[in-house]
């Protein structure tokens, strides 16, 4: 392009709002040039990362940062249009509170468990009684442009985007939450399949425990490798007079959740640090499959299991060494996630993002 048209560009996005000044650069000679950059304030994104029991929202400006996150909003998702009117109305609260024209706000990006065609905006696991797609469902409420994401793949957009990867192309990352999930990043894009519903992991049929998952099938991998399964097996474990931190904490072992037994780990409570050792070495066996297949460069184990930190890797990295091919293990990395809770706003909020601005 010509100077002057440039010049004639960058004036009429600078009155746009979208971009600007940032002074000028130092030079080794001649006429010092003037730089520009987005304006963070010029629109933002919203992310809603929803789990069982509680919400993470966070905004996103032009600049892709985070300027306000509010986490663990007290919620329960279950597949009721009671639970769907709730969700709405936590997301419309949200933006009241947070003083923003609505028409910045340009996409909106929301996470499920499960079965979800971000094309279509269909959700096939929770709140999926209407013909019309859940993503227009929820735009007409809240007037804003809205998407659906597996919350999987948006965690690992979020760790490939502003987390732990640092110059990997093909990452794998392992959402260990109530269930089991992964995200797959091949060559920098993350890779969805046909219609969206790659990295099913937990339910690749992986023992013969009889044990009926929550997709309705048996022997499902997260039946023995989640926080369900965990908190199953501590329990279980309890109810036999096993002896743990938990007994005091709580007084009926029914109502213990994940966060429970997270907190009991950090604690060096031996139970709940034995069973993360053998659900380790289940884990690792599993990702060895996976890692034999893809070759990836990095496995990023995330969700709020991964708080554990050590006592879920080491075991892990242990049973991949043992039973994947070393030619292939050589070459890949096993890290914790580095945005934590994050890692699904994060991640969704740059969906919404990129769904906009092509």
């Amino acid at each position: 392009m010509s100077v002057p048209k440039v010049t004639s560009l960058v004036t009429s996005l600078i009155k746009e709002g979208l971009l600007i000044d940032l002074g000028k650069i130092e030079s080794t000679g001649g006429r010092r040039a003037n730089t520009y950059g987005l304006a963070g304030n010029a629109c933002y994104f919203i992310g809603v990362d929803v789990k069982r029991y509680y919400i993470n929202i966070g905004l996103l400006d032009f600049n892709k940062h985070i300027i306000n996150l509010e986490e663990k909003i007290p919620y329960p998702l279950e597949n009721t249009q009671q639970s769907l009117n709730t969700l709405i109305q936590t997301i419309k609260n949200f933006i009241k509170d947070r003083g923003i024209n609505k028409s910045k706000i340009l996409g909106m990006g929301i996470n499920l468990s499960g079965r979800v065609n971000n094309i279509t905006g269909y959700s096939y696991s929770y709140f999926h009684f209407q013909e019309e797609p859940l993503a227009g469902i929820i735009e007409k409420e809240v007037g804003i442009k809205t998407f659906l994401e597996n919350d999987a793949n948006a965690m690992a957009l979020g760790e490939y985007e502003q987390g732990v990867v640092a110059d990997e192309k093909n990452v794998i990352f392992i959402n260990l939450d109530y269930g089991t999930g992964s995200g797959i990043i091949i060559d920098g894009k993350v890779y969805y399949g046909k219609s969206g519903f790659s990295g099913e992991f937990g339910h690749i049929p992986f023992f013969d425990n009889n044990i009926i998952c929550g997709c309705g099938k048996k022997g499902c991998l997260e039946t023995e490798i989640s926080g369900q399964a965990l908190l199953r097996k501590v329990k279980e474990k309890l109810a036999k007079g096993a002896t743990s931190v938990l007994s005091k904490k709580v007084k009926n072992i029914d109502n213990l959740k994940l966060e429970d037994l997270i907190e009991a780990a950090k604690q060096e409570d031996v139970l709940v640090i034995e069973l993360l050792f053998e659900m380790g070495e289940m884990l690792g066996r599993a990702l060895s499959v996976l890692i034999n297949i893809f070759n990836p460069e990095l496995v990023i184990m995330g969700g709020t299991l991964s708080e554990t930190g050590e006592y879920l890797r080491l075991p892990t990295k242990s049973a991949i060494n043992k039973f994947s091919l070393s030619l292939v293990n050589n070459d890949t990395q096993l890290k914790i996630s580095k945005l934590g809770e994050k890692a699904g706003v994060v991640g969704v909020c740059l969906i919404a993002r990129r769904k906009v601005i092509v």
